[in-house]
């Protein structure tokens, strides 16, 4: 039996929610991938809490596609102190020291059901693509959306193709002195 898409889903205790940045333009990174547009820290300014090491704390496992992994795999160190389940067909590289990742494969729905049975309660679903096949599933519960004022001009969406509308509920959005502007949604229930 198919689980529904939407509204009460009694089959499934695992919430899954987003929070990622954009450009002001809709880009996550640019074609080839890169991040470079992102800001990145000065010493000279005081820093900002966007609410990100919050929404850590409340998360149990993320879910990344391959991409983002890969991407990560490139940062300084590893940046995940929980366990990291990467949605690939291929065999994963060797891992930082300390990194807990995992390959998985499946439909969204599987996915989520597999890691329910590990003891996960709430995912952090991240990568375009991935994000994307989460929507269409019906399985992201609550997006944090961090716009970045810079336009880049080209790049990777944050969404892909829906073959639906999706309705969301504003919950809040705050403007910080850096310029940056986060809001976050509630996914509504679908009307019958």
């Amino acid at each position: 039996m198919e689980p529904p898409k939407y509204g009460p889903r009694p089959w499934r205790a695992v919430r899954c929610s987003v929070f990622i940045a954009t450009s002001l333009d809709g880009f996550i990174a640019r074609r080839d991938g890169s991040i470079d547009w992102l800001p990145q820290p000065d010493a000279s300014v005081p820093s900002e809490d966007h609410g990100y090491k919050t929404f850590l704390a409340d998360v149990d496992a993320i879910v990344m596609g391959r991409n983002t992994f890969d991407l990560v795999l490139t940062f300084p160190g590893w940046p995940y102190d929980r366990p990291v389940y990467v949605l690939t067909h291929r065999e994963l590289p060797p891992l930082p020291e300390g990194a807990v990742a995992e390959r998985v494969s499946g439909t969204p729905p599987e996915v989520v059901a597999a890691l329910a049975r590990k003891g996960h309660r709430h995912l952090y679903v991240d990568g375009g693509s991935t994000i994307t096949q989460f929507l269409a599933s019906g399985l992201i519960d609550r997006m944090t959306i961090t716009t970045i004022p810079v336009l880049i001009g080209d790049g990777l969406p944050l969404f892909g193709r829906l073959q639906q509308d999706i309705r969301w509920t504003h919950e809040a959005t705050k403007a910080f002195p850096s310029g940056l502007v986060q809001s976050t949604w509630q996914r509504r229930p679908r009307q019958a």
